[in-house]
């Protein structure tokens, strides 16, 4: 019988932090979910769930630090979209210095893949920079190092070229690229903490299928029941919005991602992995009907 742990989930209300939280509740766990928007949506959802709410900032170490007291584990995800990678480096270390003080006995810390491969990619090394630092604490720690997210299709950004009969992206069309489902991480630390001591000290990247951008569209084609069709974008056009995405999808084209699918299959089955069509035939594809929610 697994042990039922008590965990702390920062960015609980986000979307890898919510697959986290939603998975450990499934899974029997108590989950604390902080969040800076105890009052929000995703926070009430989350409460009716099980999860106790409450309000932390990862800026503020000791709203970290008090939220961290009495569990046993933490979840510990910080966010460069929002925060920028010099500021994401410093949230991490100050987050991990106080789930240090406040005695968690494990401390799981969402990466990317090849992060420890010095890709040159911004938000890349700053995750990197916050892993080297939880090394060297002296606190028992897993690293969960996701690569792109299969969520990415229906990402804000991209949403409206699926409603368009397009699936874009900053590659070649017969490049692979290695992608994961987001319930996949969730249940991936989930049993990450179950497993503890067992995975003490150890880094995993995470995937669930490898196929190209083409390929891609074909499988979402099936299962929107429209037709799609890739289409490339220019990397010197996602240079124009972000020198940090275009270095990463440099990165992409040039060397890629290389978690062990096969392996982590095999050792962790109990995640119920996700193959990229596995994915876009549960997904809920009504969202392409919605109208676009207000900027």
């Amino acid at each position: 019988m697994t042990i039922q742990r008590n965990v702390l989930v920062t960015g609980a209300t986000g979307q890898q932090g919510g697959s986290v939280a939603h998975a450990l509740l499934t899974r029997g766990h108590r989950v604390r979910a902080l969040t800076r928007k105890p009052d929000g949506e995703a926070a009430r959802r989350l409460a009716s769930a099980g999860a106790d709410v409450v309000a932390g900032d990862l800026a503020d170490p000791a709203s970290v630090q008090n939220a961290a007291q009495g569990v046993d584990t933490m979840f510990l995800m910080t966010n460069t979209y929002e925060a920028g990678p010099e500021e994401e480096t410093r949230q991490g270390i100050l987050a991990a210095d106080a789930a240090k003080a406040a005695g968690i006995g494990h401390l799981i810390y969402s990466s990317v893949a090849s992060a420890d491969r010095q890709t040159g990619v911004p938000h890349f090394e700053s995750k990197h920079l916050v892993e080297q630092h939880i090394a060297g604490l002296g606190l028992p720690y897993t690293v969960s190092a996701p690569v792109a997210f299969m969520e990415n299709a229906v990402a804000p950004w991209s949403v409206e070229g699926l409603r368009q009969g397009t699936h874009a992206f900053a590659m070649p069309p017969g490049r692979a690229l290695q992608l994961v489902a987001v319930a996949d991480i969730g249940a991936f630390v989930a049993v990450l903490a179950e497993r503890r001591e067992q995975v003490f000290g150890r880094r995993f990247d995470i995937a669930g299928d490898e196929l190209p951008g083409e390929e891609q569209a074909r499988i979402l084609s099936q299962a929107i029941g429209r037709p799609i069709g890739y289409q490339e974008i220019p990397v010197a056009v996602m240079r124009q919005q972000s020198e940090d995405a275009a270095l990463m999808f440099e990165w992409f084209d040039r060397v890629g991602y290389s978690a062990d699918i096969a392996a982590l299959r095999r050792d962790f089955p109990e995640v119920g992995w996700h193959g990229y069509a596995d994915w876009a035939r549960t997904f809920d594809w009504s969202v392409l009907d919605r109208p676009l929610s207000p900027a």
